[in-house]
């Protein structure tokens, strides 16, 4: 599943568009490399996105499904 989708339906952002931006903005990135939103999402990647006010370390299980591995406030 590409990364903005992915990002939208597990709810993590509201809107595509936001993930879509998120994205473009250097602000989701694995291994500290930042990723487009055309990123196909594998099992077990390990992703860091940088929300307004905190920052999550996300895993992914499945498609849809993942677990908060870490997260803080900027």
């Amino acid at each position: 599943m590409r990364l903005d989708k992915f990002l939208m339906n597990s709810k993590i952002v509201k809107r595509r568009v936001l993930a879509h931006d998120l994205c473009e903005g250097g602000k989701v990135k694995k291994n500290e490399k930042i990723l487009k939103p055309s990123y196909k999402l594998k099992e077990n990647d390990l992703i860091t996105i940088e929300l307004a006010n905190r920052v999550i370390t996300i895993k992914i299980k499945e498609n849809t499904s993942f677990e908060i591995l870490k997260e803080h406030r900027k």
